[in-house]
């Protein structure tokens, strides 16, 4: 069947903005955590996000729903 992987906790101590999320990311995929189809899935969902009829969705959303959105710029 498979192989058994070995678990372990790794604490990524940085800046704000130091890259510590892309680099945690990186080395999760670079070590077979993550496979190429979750990445791919993960940027469709990013450029669906990036998309300006969504963000004028969720504008409107947050216009009848502020309590539950966060503000949108």
């Amino acid at each position: 069947l498979g192989k058994e992987k070995t678990h372990i906790n790794i604490i990524v101590i940085g800046h704000v903005d130091s890259g510590r999320s892309t680099t945690t990311g990186q080395l999760v995929y670079k070590c077979g955590g993550i496979n190429q189809r979750t990445v791919e899935k993960f940027e469709k969902k990013l450029e669906l996000a990036k998309s300006p009829s969504l963000r004028r969705k969720l504008r409107r959303l947050n216009e009848y729903y502020p309590q539950h959105l966060p503000p949108q710029s």
